[in-house]
C-alpha cells in the first residue's frame, strides 16, 4: 500500500532544517485520504480499501495483468502470513472452492494453489501437533507436582537434579533459549488481533487475553511462569545451605548467558524467581553468594521509567540483529509479557476510528511495525546444540506451588518472627491434613 500523497515528488523534506523543528505539519488530503508530512495518517474504509486496488499508476509487478494469477498472489501472501486463519472450516472451505474455480481458467494457478494448500495443511498439521504436546506435557506436570514436604529430600537426591544434569550456564542458557525460540515460532501475527478484539458486554472474561485461539500467546506467558517457579523450586529445595548458595550462582550465570545471547524473556523470568519471597528470604544463603552481577542483572530489567534499562538494551539487541554475520547474533527474545501490554496500551489508548468517521491508519500502522518487528525475531533458527535431557528437565520436571515453595523456604531457614512462625504453622497443618501418609 503507498504510504505517501500521489504528489510526493512536490514535497521537499530538505527544505525543513533542524532549525525548524517547531513549524506545523503540513496536512493534506486526497480522495478521502489524510496525509501529514506526506505520511498516510486516517481514511475512510472505502478509500483505504480502493488504494488496495491494483491501478495503472501502481502495482507491484505490472506485468501480472490476469485475475487468477493475482488471486494467487493475494492468497499466497495471506495463508504464508496469516496461516492460522485457515483454522476456521468455513475460511478453508472457501478456499478450496476458489481453487476449483481458479481450476477452469489458468492451469499454472492451479498447480500453484495446489501447492498453496499443500503448504499450508503442513503448517496446520504442525502447529495441531505442537498443541497437543503443549498440552501433554503440561498434564504430565500437573500429575506428578510433588509436595514439599513429602518430596524434598527425595528431589534433592533425584538423578535430573539441575546441577548434576548440566552445570554450565551457557549451555543451559542455550537450551532456555531453544525452548523460548520454538514457542515463539508458533504464534501467529493474527493471535495479536485476537488476543484485544473488543469484548462483547456478554463477555465475562478475567484472562488477559479474550478466549478467541490465542492459545499459542498463552502458552508462552505460562512458559515463563514455570520457568520462575522452577528456578525458585531449585533454589529452595537443597537442605544444605552450601548447596542453595551454588544454586543461586549457578542460575545467576545462567541469567548473564541468557542476556549476552539476547533472551531476555528467560533473564526476566529467572530474576522473577530469584525474587519471589521464598527466595529472597533466605538471608544465610544470599550471604554466601557474591551478588555484584545479579545486582546489575536486576537493574537491567528495572521496570522504572518504563523498563528504560532493559528497552535500551533491547534496541542494541535488535540492532546486532539487522547487522548480524551469524545467526547466534541474530537472535533477540523480548520480555514477552512487556511486548503484550505494549501492543495492549497502544490498541486501547487510541481510537481505531477518527472524530471524522476516518480509519485510524496511524494506529494501525504503529501496531503493524511492532507485530512485523516480532516476526522478524520468531523467524530465526536457534543455532545451538540440543541438550536432549536439559530440555526435558526445563519441559517436565516437577516445580513447587506457592504454599510449597515458602513451606520450603522455612524449612531451609527457620522463620525469623511470630508472622513467619505462625505461617510455617499454618502450611504445615495444611500439608498433614491433605496427605495423611505424611504424618508420623
Amino acid at each position: 500500500m503507498p504510504q505517501t500523497t500521489p504528489y510526493s515528488s512536490k514535497f521537499n523534506p530538505s527544505t525543513y532544517s533542524s532549525s525548524h523543528s517547531h513549524r506545523q505539519p503540513v496536512e493534506e488530503n486526497y480522495g478521502g485520504l489524510h496525509y501529514r508530512d506526506n505520511k498516510l495518517v486516517s481514511g475512510s474504509l472505502e478509500a483505504l480499501i480502493q488504494l488496495l486496488v491494483p491501478t495503472v499508476d501502481y502495482y507491484p509487478d505490472k506485468r501480472i495483468r490476469e485475475i487468477a494469477p493475482k488471486i494467487v498472489q493475494l492468497l499466497t501472501e495471506w495463508t504464508e502470513t496469516f496461516p492460522y486463519d485457515f483454522r476456521d472450516e468455513r475460511m478453508m472451505r472457501s478456499l478450496k472452492e476458489m481453487t476449483h474455480r481458479l481450476a477452469f481458467g489458468d492451469e499454472l494457478s492451479r498447480r500453484a494453489m495446489q501447492r498453496l494448500i499443500q503448504r499450508l495443511l503442513r503448517k496446520l498439521t504442525t502447529l495441531g501437533q505442537y498443541e497437543e504436546s503443549l498440552a501433554t506435557s503440561s498434564a504430565a506436570s500437573t500429575m506428578d507436582r510433588p509436595l514439599a514436604l513429602k518430596s524434598k529430600q527425595q528431589l534433592v537426591r533425584r538423578e535430573e537434579c539441575v546441577l548434576n544434569l548440566c552445570d554450565d550456564p551457557f549451555v543451559f542458557a542455550q537450551q532456555l533459549t531453544h525452548i523460548e525460540m520454538e514457542r515463539l515460532s508458533y504464534i501467529g501475527p493474527e493471535e495479536f488481533v485476537q488476543a484485544f478484539a473488543k469484548k462483547r458486554p456478554s463477555d465475562n472474561h478475567k484472562s488477559f487475553f479474550s478466549k478467541r485461539k490465542v492459545s499459542n500467546l498463552e502458552a508462552y506467558v505460562e512458559w515463563f511462569n514455570r520457568l520462575s517457579y522452577l528456578i525458585a523450586t531449585e533454589i529452595c529445595m537443597p537442605v544444605k545451605k552450601k548447596h542453595r548458595a551454588r544454586v543461586l550462582e549457578f542460575f545467576i550465570d545462567v541469567a548473564q548467558e541468557c542476556f549476552n545471547i539476547g533472551n531476555f524473556n528467560s533473564l526476566m523470568a529467572i530474576i522473577t524467581g530469584m525474587n519471589m519471597n521464598p527466595v529472597s528470604r533466605l538471608k544465610k544463603t544470599w550471604n554466601k553468594v557474591n551478588t555484584d552481577k545479579f545486582d546489575i542483572l536486576v537493574h537491567q530489567m528495572d521496570p522504572s521509567s518504563n523498563f528504560y534499562s532493559y528497552r535500551t538494551a533491547l534496541r542494541g539487541a535488535t540492532q546486532r540483529s539487522s547487522t548480524a554475520h551469524t545467526s547466534q547474533e541474530m537472535i533477540v527474545i523480548p520480555f514477552f509479557s512487556l511486548f503484550i501490554k505494549d501492543i495492549y496500551f497502544l490498541n486501547e489508548g487510541c481510537v481505531n476510528r477518527l472524530p471524522n468517521g476516518h480509519i485510524n491508519f496511524e494506529k494501525f500502522w504503529e501496531l503493524a511495525k511492532q507485530v512485523s518487528e516480532f516476526l522478524s525475531w520468531r523467524q530465526v533458527i536457534c543455532p545451538f546444540e540440543r541438550d536432549r535431557k536439559t530440555l526435558q528437565y526445563l519441559i517436565s520436571a516437577p516445580v513447587f506451588s506457592e504454599d510449597e515453595l515458602q513451606l520450603a523456604s522455612y524449612e531451609s531457614e527457620s522463620p525469623e518472627n511470630n508472622l513467619e512462625r505462625d505461617t510455617r504453622r499454618s502450611l504445615r497443618s495444611e500439608c498433614f491434613f491433605e496427605n495423611p501418609c505424611l504424618r508420623h
